[in-house]
Formats: structure tokens, C-alpha cells, sequence
């Protein structure tokens, strides 16, 4: 699939999710296709003492991996950056931690995400947010311009990940923590079972595997990467999708049983004094 038409399909895919959590519609599984897998990868992500606040738009939108926000210390007067912003939960919940001295941009590039970013926005009165149209491998940013990167299941969608790697390292700050959930693979998978899951798991998921995730990230100028798989998804959740695609699920477990996972990706970009 070329770049350009990998963009238009998760255009397409957020999009219909952005237009139906405005509907007031439930969310549905796989961006919308209707395979069921939202609840093993998306539920639970969030307290509700998090989300009580929040416009109801906003968390119906939600279709990351992780929470992000809860990866990381935020602190009064920070400026954060969320890639991939979405119906903007994580930079909602982040606006309130930096209060108004603090700064979040959220980047996205599907216009109907952002207009309901932008309205969720207004809804709970965020002063300090600004949403951003662009795309994550060429971020709309000063360089040495935030000081944290967070991030929910969306770099696993990009075909250059090694360029939205070094996009983060440039626009952070000397010291800025990079924070970000995403979808992984651990270990080797036969590439065609790999295909099938990873479009389970995110409709056009490109996931990387744990090694080279801290291998882009150390060649980006990263410090201190660490990445935890926390949620390893069972192949039983994914047995539908698996045989509509003509896939014999008790055949090929053994080979992908603890194979994907939801992470937690962690790293920093050094102080200018530690690399003169």
C-alpha cells in the first residue's frame, strides 16, 4: 500500500469514527469495521475519575491503546504535544495538569477529528489547547519547541516511523520526556498472520517490533528508551476476525499467542550540556 493511500484510509477510518462519536454513536470495533476488537485493546484505559469532566464526545472517540497521560509527571506550565490527537481525550486530560501557564497542542490530520477536538475544546472551557492540522512525520512545530511528547496507538499507522521519531526528538526541548502507548510485536510472526492481526488490532497498523522500536528511537538521538509491554492481547479476542480472513486460528496460535501487545514507549532527549 502506497503512502498517499495509507493516508487516505486512516483518513476514511477516523474520519467515520469522529463523525459517529458526534452522533452520539457507540464506538465500534477496528476504526469502524465492525470486528468487534475495541473492547480487549481500548477498555479500561481510562479512570472515571479522568473522564467525568470530560465532554462524553471525547471519550466516545477514544480509540487509543493506552492512557499516556498517566506514563508521565506533568507539571504546572509545561507544554505538551500529542501526536495523533484524535477527538483530543489525552489533550484535554493534559490541559488540566499543566494549568493555565501550561501549553497542549494536539497535531492531527483528519479534518473531522479535529473539528470535533475543536469542540470538545469548547465544552470544557480549555483555554490553554490548540489543535493543529498537519501530519506526525512533519510535525507544524519550532524545533526545541515542547518539553513532552505523548502519543495513544497512533505511530504504529505511519510508514515512516523512523521520520516521526526524529520529528519528536527535534521539536522537544533539551530534556523533554517522550511518552506515548502504542501496539507491538514481540517476537518473530509468520508475515501473513502478522498482516491479519495488526489490522485487527488497528484497521492499517504497521506495527514495530520492541527491538526496533528502541532501535529508531536510540538513532533518532533518544536517551533512556525503555519499552514495557503491558497488555498482551489474547488471539481468542481476535478468533472472528482471524477466520473471516481465512485463517485457521488453532493452527497459527502457537505462533502468535503473546506475540502483540499494547506498550508503553518511553525515552528523553539529553540536555545540551551532556553532548556539547
Amino acid at each position: 500500500m502506497s503512502d498517499s493511500v495509507l493516508k487516505d484510509v486512516i483518513q476514511q477510518k477516523y474520519g467515520e469514527a469522529a463523525r459517529r462519536a458526534a452522533a452520539g454513536e457507540e464506538k465500534g470495533g477496528c476504526c469502524g469495521t465492525g470486528c468487534g476488537c475495541a473492547d480487549p485493546i481500548t477498555s479500561d484505559l481510562y479512570g472515571a475519575g479522568e473522564t467525568s469532566a470530560l465532554p462524553a464526545e471525547a471519550v466516545a472517540a477514544s480509540l487509543g491503546c493506552g492512557n499516556p497521560t498517566a506514563l508521565i509527571d506533568l507539571h504546572e506550565g509545561d507544554t505538551v504535544l500529542d501526536l495523533g490527537s484524535g477527538g483530543g481525550i489525552d489533550v484535554l486530560l493534559s490541559a488540566r495538569r499543566v494549568g493555565p501557564r501550561g501549553k497542549v497542542y494536539g497535531l492531527d490530520m483528519t479534518d473531522d477529528m479535529l473539528a470535533l477536538a475543536r469542540a470538545n475544546q469548547q465544552k470544557a472551557g480549555a483555554t490553554n489547547v490548540e489543535f493543529l492540522k498537519g501530519e506526525i512525520e512533519q510535525i507544524p512545530l519550532p524545533a526545541d519547541s515542547v518539553d513532552v511528547i505523548i502519543s495513544n496507538c497512533v505511530i504504529n499507522l505511519s510508514s515512516d516511523k523512523g521520520r516521526v521519531l526524529r520529528e519528536a526528538f527535534r521539536v522537544l526541548r533539551p530534556g523533554g520526556r517522550f511518552a506515548v502507548s502504542d501496539v507491538v510485536v514481540r517476537g518473530d510472526v509468520p508475515e501473513a498472520v502478522r498482516r491479519s492481526v495488526e489490522l485487527w488490532v488497528g484497521c492499517v497498523a504497521g506495527a514495530l517490533q520492541e527491538s526496533e522500536y528502541r532501535a529508531l528511537l536510540t538513532q533518532a538521538g533518544f536517551e533512556d528508551v525503555d519499552v514495557e509491554a503491558w497488555r498482551v492481547y489474547d488471539v481468542n479476542d481476535a478468533r472472528e476476525f482471524l477466520t473471516s480472513a481465512g485463517i485457521d486460528v488453532d493452527e497459527v496460535a502457537p505462533h502468535v499467542e503473546g506475540k502483540f501487545a499494547s506498550a508503553f514507549v518511553r525515552a528523553r532527549k539529553g540536555d545540551r550540556s551532556e553532548h556539547p
